[in-house]
């Protein structure tokens, strides 16, 4: 099978920055000190369909932002060629990663590529200077989860992890709520990422010139070893298989389906407002569901339902449905009031607690404005360059991720999950 080989101008870097003795450095030493006027230089590692977007919406704002994508990078020829004429530098693809993390011109990478691969390529980033805008969820399993975070911490670097609810502003005007006390303690909350389709969820098409036995400069060559990472024990080997690369979401080996995909989503902003921006770790962890009519090579479930208790008295209650896209929408449930998610929020009192609601907030119910905030991206943007607070933080992200993968896991497993916070570990009772 072949592969694509490491260009010469990486061998001379990599030998150069050895010489230079670059190598005894601390990481955070490595990266360039950007000032707020300073441009930005991106790279985009995978450059599938959220990948692409991605550099599409960078490019996009690449002269109010005052960035570039330099660098694109993906293991499919196809897609490459594609991200290459998007930001319109011919030869700044590579399918090699470390050509990127080793580009000195490189400031921030964003990793698209599936959840197996994030937090190997994140590390490697930061600990070579880059900063890291990381795609849902942050990893594939919980010790890579607490790998990343550590990694955040030793290194220095700015990683933001992709859910975009946490940037939303209603949210930010519900941590505020519930800090000032006006539903009371805040005892359960709800949050569903539901759909329907005809051709069976995560069927995306399969393009029939694809795979690894192709001349590697052909639009058809798929990398495929390297998108496994079986050599760095991320999946395990298997032979060429077009449903698992271009659907790989419908398979527990490269992520954790609607959990990790969709319901990361839902969680994030949740406990973000009630928990606060650091997140919090889960206490127990159930979950229910099954494969009930997408009976196609699947092994991730099309009906996901699970339930968080937390250990600050609090259960979040998730739903994730692919057969029916009737969902229920976010809401947080205190003891003197209710509080619902549309433009900003709808706090609505208790009638038991109706004196305690009223005195928190002058009458029986009340709107409340959202928080004016940028959006995800520009969020990152100003982090990266004036320290702004990330929207979600490599805690936020880890905390989450710690709680929707005992939800996979639970449901796997058959068992209630408990999370020994001491150990950092999941027990099964």
């Amino acid at each position: 099978m072949s592969k694509p080989q490491s260009t010469r101008r990486r061998f001379l870097k990599t030998t150069a920055a050895t010489t230079l003795g670059t190598s005894l450095l601390p990481a955070v030493s490595w990266g360039k000190v950007l000032g707020a006027n300073d441009r930005l230089n991106m790279a985009v590692i995978g450059t599938g369909g959220m990948g692409t977007g991605h550099t599409r919406n960078l490019m996009g704002r690449k002269d109010a932002e005052n960035i570039d994508v330099i660098r694109v990078c993906d293991v499919y020829r196809r897609r490459l060629n594609e991200a290459e004429r998007i930001i319109g530098k011919p030869g700044s693809g590579t399918m090699e990663y470390r050509e990127i993390i080793d580009d000195p011109d490189v400031d921030a990478v964003l990793i698209a590529t599936p959840d197996h691969w994030h937090t190997k390529i994140a590390i490697e980033a930061m600990e070579n200077g880059k900063d890291v805008y990381c795609e849902k969820p942050l990893s594939h399993t919980i010790p890579q989860a607490l790998a990343c975070r550590d990694a955040v911490k030793r290194t220095g670097r700015t990683l933001q992890v992709g859910p975009q609810g946490t940037s939303q502003g209603n949210f930010w005007a519900a941590r505020q709520a519930i800090a000032d006390g006006r539903i009371g303690k805040p005892t359960w909350s709800q949050g569903a990422y539901c759909r329907n389709s005809r051709g069976g969820q995560f069927n995306w098409p399969i393009h029939p010139d694809a795979g690894p036995n192709k001349d590697a400069a052909s639009e058809g060559y798929v990398w495929w070893d390297r998108w496994l990472g079986h050599e760095y024990d991320l999946s395990p080997k298997i032979d060429w298989n077009a449903d698992h690369f271009f659907r790989f979401r419908k398979y527990f080996a490269y992520n954790g389906g609607l959990a990790t995909d969709l319901l990361y989503h839902r969680l994030s902003p949740l406990i973000m407002a009630i928990s606060g921006h650091s997140g919090e770790y889960p206490k127990r962890v159930v979950a229910s569901g099954g494969i009930y009519l997408e009976k196609d090579d699947r092994d991730i479930p099309d009906t996901f339902f699970m339930m968080v208790d937390y250990p600050s008295e609090h259960t979040v209650v998730l739903a994730s449905v692919m057969t029916n896209d009737d969902t229920w929408p976010y809401v947080i449930r205190g003891q003197y009031g209710t509080m619902n998610f549309g433009d900003g929020l709808d706090l609505a009192e208790q009638a038991t607690w109706s004196e305690e609601f009223q005195e928190a907030n002058g009458q029986s119910s009340i709107h409340l404005d959202a928080v004016p905030r940028r959006d995800h991206m520009g969020n990152f943007l100003d982090a990266v360059r004036n320290g702004d607070r990330l929207a979600c933080d490599v805690d936020l992200g880890c905390s989450v991720m710690v709680a929707i993968k005992m939800g996979v896991e639970a449901y796997r497993q058959n068992k209630v999950l408990l999370w020994d916070t001491d150990a950092e570990e999941v027990v099964a009772t």
